[in-house]
């Protein structure tokens, strides 16, 4: 017996498979005693067919799997009535029959072996795709911080030399009585007038109300402008003159005259 040709003849993947006949079930489990090359490829066959189907395999309703064994029946039966045996080996030597349906076991396992293939390069290009989206998203964000970083460094800049100008006059507005954490600074351009203020600490103010800079001229209160949402050096009204500035806390959108009682920071303007 060619042991070979028997092995490639695609009886052993019909039996795996589960669609050889009872002749060939028999004939096969007693040449798997006899020839240990038959039930070492038998052995690697159902090996292979049990690692590879969990990975993608899905279960067949009964009645689509009545389908698919008729259709691998009836070609079998169509061909075999005038098929002639597929040489196997060179003039002279024995002949194999390969049945139709033993092609379609080969076939079957072909197919399978296909699909685990394309399913692990599927899952290769899936993880490589997701890597290189994740790397591009990191650098957009590396990007995005970095222009903010620099934003803030160029504003800080910016605020640097306004405050380090020659003519401009630092005014310290330290905290009143009761209020003694409280603490803010004006910048004051001697020169075209120009009122800054920067916060350095006061409490948020609450809903419906606001911060507001009054500038004291010959003791009385003038609006010097009202503390928007600024972090860092806030520009406000212009002010010709001043003898001191002061914050009240007013209601939204300020007041024509400051509410004393919500005074928490006022500074002298030293000459």
């Amino acid at each position: 017996m060619d042991i070979q040709a028997y092995i490639q003849s695609g009886v052993i993947e019909s039996y795996v498979l589960g669609i050889a006949n009872e002749q060939e079930v028999a004939e096969l489990q007693r040449l798997q005693h006899e020839y240990p090359d038959i039930a070492a490829a038998v052995a690697k066959c159902e090996a292979w067919l049990s690692q590879t189907l969990p990975s993608f395999a899905e279960p067949v309703a009964p009645p689509d799997k009545e389908k698919i064994w008729a259709a691998l029946q009836e070609p079998a039966a169509v061909i075999n009535k005038g098929a002639r045996e597929i040489p196997m080996q060179p003039a002279g030597a024995k002949r194999v029959a390969m049945p139709a349906r033993y092609v379609a076991a080969a076939s079957v396992v072909l197919l399978l072996a296909s699909a685990a293939f394309n399913i692990y390069l599927y899952g290769k290009y899936t993880k490589a795709n997701q890597e290189y989206l994740g790397l591009l998203n990191e650098r957009t964000n590396l990007l995005s911080d970095n222009k903010i970083y620099q934003t803030k460094l160029s504003t800080l800049q910016e605020n640097m030399q306004l405050m380090t100008a020659p003519e401009m006059l630092k005014v310290t507005m330290p905290g009143i009585a009761g209020k003694e954490q409280s603490l803010a600074t004006v910048y004051w351009n001697t020169s075209n007038k120009k009122v800054y203020l920067m916060v350095n600490n006061l409490p948020a103010a609450p809903a419906g109300k606001q911060y507001q800079l009054w500038a004291l001229v010959d003791g009385k209160p003038i609006d010097a402008g009202m503390l928007e949402d600024c972090k860092n050096l806030c520009p406000l009204k212009t002010i010709e003159r001043a003898e001191a500035f002061a914050i009240t806390l007013e209601k939204e959108g300020g007041s024509p005259i400051p509410d004393l009682s919500q005074l928490f920071v006022m500074g002298k303007v030293q000459s």
